[in-house]
């Protein structure tokens, strides 16, 4: 796998409970870039693709695009995605369905919560998809077992 990929942008909302966060650990990564929601000023994001539900499926295919991420809950995703959108056109994808969370999720305003990935979770299955090395990505993550195993089985 090659390191010759843009940073991973990941806008994280400012009311995340960081305690909860699956992406704690990840700030001081070389690889990744953290913005926080709503008062960050994004950089241009021509070169990237954004993670968002019912987009077509990410494929090796966009390995050439940067990776962006958004972090917060479900009640907040769909309001920071039209933020992302409102400074111009992005390039939206999804995960490949049929994965299922590691995470005990407790909300009720998720659409599906087994499939609702945590975010580390779907960063580690884009790193797979794009051909970028994920190591370290789990290494924080206190499910880290239980979700390797069930992608196991996929």
């Amino acid at each position: 796998m090659t390191n010759n990929f843009l940073p991973t942008y990941i806008m994280r909302h400012r009311k995340e409970n960081l305690k909860k966060c699956s992406l704690r650990g990840l700030e001081g990564r070389d690889d990744c870039v953290f913005f926080t929601y709503p008062t960050a000023v994004l950089p241009d994001l021509s070169s990237y693709v954004v993670l968002a539900m019912n987009a077509p499926p990410l494929t090796a295919a966009d390995a050439e695009y940067g990776l962006f991420l958004i972090d917060g809950t479900w009640r907040y995703a769909e309001t920071m995605l039209k933020f992302v959108e409102s400074k111009g056109p992005v390039r939206k994808r999804s995960l490949v369905s049929g994965y299922k969370t590691a995470y005990p999720r407790r909300q009720d305003d998720c659409p599906n919560p087994e499939e609702g990935l945590a975010s580390v979770e779907a960063l580690y299955l884009a790193y797979l998809t794009l051909g970028r090395n994920p190591e370290g990505l789990l290494d924080f993550y206190y499910w880290k077992d239980d979700f390797l195993n069930k992608i196991k089985s996929c």
